[in-house]
């Protein structure tokens, strides 16, 4: 078998372990929290370091832009976008606390946090999903196989079975490209 081959088969592999694992009623319960949340005025913050980062604002694009529907634009915001308060925040007080600080500044009640992490354990992930907690906000984690040091921080966990960093990736754009088209439907038919 080509590398190419073993590596479409591993990466497959992935996606049938998500349905297996069936995170239906999690993902049942994360749109439900999203389109609460839009509806009401409330924000769509996302954070995600690195990859995770890049999905982040892949998200955004995808709600505030178009995903399949032409419609009014979605109230979310990419935090790894803000390149002047990462690097103002991140140089002055250490880059731990560059996503709670913007949860902070544009989070509040009945919105959502959706915190991207692979491994489950970035610092500044969590210091995030703890931020939106104590503002009683919804947090959605996207993580790997075990959901790491997030999971205990979530109201909805969306995990995808593997350890490898670029399957688990690639299970995140299948669970947040659906997340994405039932947002979008259901915020536009109401």
């Amino acid at each position: 078998m080509s590398e190419l081959n073993d590596y479409l088969v591993r990466s497959a592999a992935a996606i049938t372990a998500m349905v297996e694992r069936d995170l239906t009623g999690e993902m049942e319960r994360a749109a439900n929290a999203v389109v609460t949340a839009l509806s009401s005025g409330k924000a769509l913050l996302i954070a995600g370091n690195g990859g995770s980062a890049s999905d982040a604002i892949h998200i955004a694009g995808e709600l505030v832009g178009r995903f399949l529907k032409e419609r009014k634009a979605y109230n979310v915001i990419a935090l790894p976008a803000n390149a002047a308060v990462l690097t103002a925040w991140g140089n002055d007080y250490g880059f731990d606390t560059v996503f709670s600080r913007q949860v902070e500044a544009h989070g509040a009640a009945g919105g959502v946090l959706l915190a991207i992490s692979t491994s489950g354990n970035s610092p500044s992930i969590l210091a995030a999903a703890e931020q939106a907690r104590m503002m009683d906000m919804t947090v959605i984690g996207l993580t790997g196989d075990t959901g790491g040091k997030l999971k205990p921080l979530c109201d909805i966990l969306l995990n995808v079975p593997s350890t490898s960093t670029p399957v688990i990736q690639q299970g995140h754009l299948c669970l947040y490209h659906h997340l994405c088209e039932v947002v979008e439907a259901r915020l536009s038919n109401g």
